[in-house]
């Protein structure tokens, strides 16, 4: 089991769930993700990162698989100006890959707003830490875990 999966299963046990992780062939797009597991593209969380340009630090937004991530409006909630946030930036302040990036598991904390169209499920499914692994879990408990804003920022 790689260390990034590790991680995302000690935050889940450590949030008090039952980590239900399922090994997909390959889940680096939401609609790989929904097409191997029989779900919705919209159940599918897809964690979107960019990089504060003031502060240079990641900023996390929780997406449904159908849905994009509107800049402006991200800004507009991170309250600073956000840029794309590369490989080596995501891995070196969440621990995950670009395809992996998981909404729980970081190595350090990360600021977190929710897309609310998840809520409208009663399980959405979310990176694992590897291009290969997701999990399932209740939109509630995801914001929760994640201390997360529920917001919209999408196009």
């Amino acid at each position: 089991m790689s260390k990034s999966l590790k991680r995302v299963r000690a935050a889940l046990e450590a949030a008090g769930q039952t980590p239900q992780i399922t090994e997909t062939a390959l889940a680096r797009t939401a609609q790989d993700a929904a097409d191997a597991l029989g779900c919705t593209v919209d159940q599918i969380g897809k964690s979107i990162v960019f990089q504060g340009q003031t502060s240079g630090r990641a900023v996390l937004f929780v997406t449904a698989g159908g849905n994009r991530v509107d800049v402006a409006k991200a800004a507009a909630l991170a309250g600073e100006d956000l840029g794309k946030a590369d490989a080596a930036a995501i891995r070196a302040q969440t621990g995950f890959a670009i395809g992996g990036v998981s909404p729980v598991g970081h190595l350090s904390p990360i600021r977190c707003f929710f897309d609310r169209r998840l809520l409208d499920f009663d399980v959405i499914w979310a990176a694992a830490g590897t291009p290969h692994h997701v999990f399932a879990i209740t939109p509630a408990d995801l914001v929760k875990i994640c201390d997360a804003e529920v917001s919209d920022f999408k196009s």
